[in-house]
């Protein structure tokens, strides 16, 4: 019995150090990054590129709620003058699934002209989204949008990675996955701290995935 109460204290004040750990690391993001997050276009300051970070597409190529909000958002920026081009970075890992061509199409359907957007289809997380940008693709200043929740991470990954962006939230509206998607992000955080510490560089550094259009 009295090994069984040992065993029930230790598991108890584990999750209770795994939870302060957790929720440590996200009050560290958001403090480091508060005053480089905006909720109103007309005081981001304006960059030259807007970051447009991938998220899931529908079978039939049409992007999600997310990531159209995302893209909506970086086009509005374009057209209150505060960026001059694009950079769209997703996942296209298998020839099927391609979160990139679909931003591009969907750009390229609300007027924006293509020898504005740069492509990039290695962004298979937002650590290598942000390191592929600043590495790779030399963009040193820049607005990333995307949504609230997502903000503090990958502008905490960028700033330690020598890059000066901003980052504009892309929320137009609830989201069904939301509350998954939260929880999921405080996990996602110890991953992109590990990343930091290690100064992880992707595995995905190949030029062949530079700006490679597949429709």
């Amino acid at each position: 019995m009295r090994r069984l109460k040992k065993i029930i204290l230790f598991s108890v004040i584990g999750l209770v150090l795994i939870i302060f750990t957790i929720l440590g690391i996200e009050a560290i993001f958001q403090r480091h990054t508060q005053d480089m997050i905006y909720k109103d276009i007309s005081n981001v300051p304006p960059a030259k590129t807007v970051i447009i970070l991938g998220a899931s597409v529908h079978a039939d190529g049409k992007l999600s709620p997310i990531l159209k909000d995302r893209v909506d958002t970086a086009i509005k920026l374009y057209r209150n003058n505060k960026v001059q081009n694009f950079l769209v970075t997703g996942d296209h890992r298998s020839d099927d699934y391609n979160e990139v061509a679909a931003m591009v199409g969907y750009l390229e359907e609300n007027g924006i002209n293509r020898n504005l957007i740069i492509s990039d289809h290695a962004g298979l997380d937002t650590y290598d989204s942000m390191y592929r940008a600043g590495k790779l693709f030399g963009v040193k200043n820049a607005i990333v949008v995307t949504q609230q929740f997502h903000l503090p991470r990958t502008l905490f990954i960028a700033s330690k990675l020598g890059l000066e962006y901003m980052g504009l939230a892309a929320d137009q509206r609830a989201y069904q996955t939301e509350y998954r998607l939260k929880q999921r992000e405080k996990l996602a955080n110890i991953k992109a701290l590990w990343e930091i510490l290690l100064k992880k560089k992707p595995s995905t550094l190949n030029a062949r995935l530079i700006s490679k259009d597949h429709n």
